[in-house]
């Protein structure tokens, strides 16, 4: 209902990669093969030789403005530390080695790179930099500025650095050729994620700014940044506006993958702390673009005039969920000694009355969500069978039970007695988990303790659609409260795991991978800045994953995927909230896109353009 949308910085692009060469030497030669892309599933779509995307304007007209909104703060240009609140936007100025295609399945194409080569049993990748990539002060773009980039990000990011935690090294191998060594064989995503790392400039950043101080990579800064990308950061005022211009001296603009892309004159980013003021800065004009996460606004607080009279449009898209799973939910933290036992946590969905908060507040809007891959074909069901029940056989005293007998399910609310019933069931687990009802409160048997938790938010858009949780678990003598914190203390507090609760959505790619080990993983219950949020540190879940990130062909892959998602479910890891499965979107008419939208993405705002740009 609130979640913020898909963010760039979803780092989980795993592979099955298979590849399509820009040539193709004999079998026995020894020699590089060198290759455009790199893709999960059969062939690339687009050989070397492509002209642009198929779903791009290539007649797009370039200028306009497009003001953006988004809720928090920011105050650091540096996406390679964990310190401080990142800005929006730092993906128009910073690039990758790789760009992804919007209507395949986990393919990317060179950006940075306009080859890659990598031997048979996956041990290493290479890149070629492309001669004319420069950085906006024209200085060429090296190897030395991937090696600089990747060693930093591997020292000051601990969420980089346990995602890349198989790649052993990155070295200049050539005169514009860089190659990373990975300490395993045959993990074909690894290719794949280091082509996702941004780059940034060595020489910049070990130089000094304009007062003479010496720049250092591993702290925050709001210096406006020098990049590579097709726009610069023209102005900022710290933690409250962004603007970004188009660079008309940008070295990739006649790239094949840039064909069509980036059109808007200039990007400015506004930031709120109150989500209604946002909206109300949508609805007068001040803000061009809004990503509706409200289900219950969506279907009641769009009938002003702007909408009527077809000056908003208003669109609901499945595009980016056709190759995206999602888990979004409440996540009790087990390193709390109150959610250690799983039939506590259990207790906890039976007091979330799903189908009452989807009828008053999101006027039948939402689904439930009942897979860590909900909405794909990787979300587990019923019962295993095939190459998933033998999976489980083989770590059958490792898994709960259940896993062979009774398929997930959410408790179902509805009426009067079904709520009574499943708040009964839920005090039988608090029984079983170690509570008991004294004087209407819920109290630790041996302890007496009163089971009180905080349910930490960062925006007050969640208060409305998780009080009725509160109420349902204080009528079973359960204390929750909910407390917003601004962004950055949000973001401090989740990266040190200081919580008892959160609201959190890990959205998952089509082909999982090393990300999992962050999200699940029991190396990453104990490190800072890890998205292991519940404290999962679980022998199973570390074998399957491995099993996921191994997988020899795609249906081993699904089998363990499917197996890891139902011992998750079956853990009680998490309370499963809700989803629509569409991306809501208004904005003003002075905004365009393609007639025919890529089929897994909305592409906003890199294929839009503005009206007003024609005018110009």
């Amino acid at each position: 209902m609130f979640h913020g949308g898909l963010k760039r910085a979803i780092l989980g692009l795993a592979g099955l990669l298979a590849i399509a060469a820009i040539s193709a030497p004999p079998a026995e030669a020894q020699e590089k093969v060198w290759r455009n892309a790199l893709t999960l599933f059969g062939t690339p779509k687009y050989g070397p030789d492509f002209k642009h995307f198929d779903y791009v304007n290539v007649d797009a007209p370039k200028g306009g403005e497009l003001r953006l909104s988004n809720e928090g703060t920011f105050d650091s240009f540096n996406p390679l530390i964990d310190k401080g609140a990142p800005a929006d936007g730092m993906e128009r100025i910073y690039e990758t080695l790789l760009t992804p295609s919007m209507d395949e399945i986990m393919t990317s194409y060179g950006l940075l790179a306009e080859a890659i080569s990598y031997p048979d049993d996956y041990s290493s990748v290479s890149f070629k930099l492309r001669p004319e990539a420069k950085w906006a002060d024209g200085e060429p773009v090296t190897p030395e500025d991937v090696i600089f980039s990747f060693d930093s990000a591997k020292a000051n990011s601990v969420r980089l650095a346990n995602y890349y935690r198989h790649v052993k090294s990155a070295e200049k191998t050539g005169e514009r050729e860089v190659t990373f060594t990975f300490d395993q064989k045959g993990n074909r995503e690894l290719p794949e994620i280091v082509g996702q790392l941004s780059i940034l400039p060595k020489h910049w950043w070990q130089g000094k700014d304009a007062n003479g101080n010496q720049r250092d990579i591993s702290k925050s800064t709001l210096e406006l940044p020098m990049g590579s990308g097709p726009y610069k950061v023209a102005s900022m005022q710290p933690g409250s506006t962004i603007r970004y211009e188009l660079r008309k001296d940008y070295w990739g603009a006649k790239l094949p993958e840039n064909i069509g892309a980036h059109n808007f004159g200039a990007i400015t980013y506004v930031y709120f702390t109150d989500p209604e003021a946002e909206f109300q800065a949508f609805k007068a004009g001040d803000i061009d673009y809004y990503q509706e996460n409200s289900a219950s606004r969506w279907a009641t607080r769009y009938d002003f005039d702007a909408v009527k009279d077809g000056r908003i449009i208003r669109e609901a898209l499945p595009n980016p969920f056709r190759a995206t799973g999602i888990m979004q939910a409440l996540v009790p933290n087990m390193r709390r000694d109150m959610f250690k036992d799983e039939r506590v946590r259990e207790a906890l969905n039976y007091a979330f009355d799903f189908e009452d908060l989807n009828k008053n507040l999101a006027y039948g809007g939402l689904k439930r969500v009942n897979s860590f891959f909900w909405g794909t074909e990787l979300a587990s069901s019923g019962l295993p069978k095939g190459r998933e029940l033998e999976i489980l056989e083989g770590m059958k005293d490792k898994v709960p039970p259940q896993v062979f007998t009774t398929p997930y399910t959410n408790p179902v609310n509805g009426d009067p007695q079904k709520v009574r019933d499943n708040l009964k069931k839920a005090i039988e687990l608090f029984k079983a988990g170690g509570y008991e009802i004294k004087g209407n409160r819920m109290v630790n048997t041996k302890t007496g303790k009163p089971l009180t938790f905080e349910i930490l938010l960062s925006s007050t858009s969640a208060v409305r659609t998780l009080q009725p949780f509160v109420n349902s678990l204080a009528k079973i003598g359960v204390t929750a409260t909910l407390r917003t914190v601004d962004a950055s203390q949000y973001i401090n507090r989740i990266r040190s795991f200081d919580y008892d609760m959160i609201f959190y959505v890990w959205p998952q790619t089509m082909n999982p991978g090393n990300e999992q080990r962050g999200f699940w993983g029991s190396d990453s219950v104990n490190t800072p800045g890890s998205q292991n949020y519940a404290g999962i540190a679980n022998p199973a879940v570390d074998q399957l994953i491995d099993m996921v990130v191994n997988a020899k062909d795609r249906d081993d892959q699904i089998a363990a995927v499917h197996a890891l998602d139902r011992v998750l479910l079956a853990n009680h890891y998490v309370v499963p909230l809700f989803y629509s499965g569409e991306m809501k979107i208004a904005y003003w008419k002075k905004l365009k896109h393609p007639k025919d939208l890529p089929t897994y993405s909305t592409g906003f705002p890199t294929i839009w353009w503005s009206a007003d740009a024609a005018k110009q």
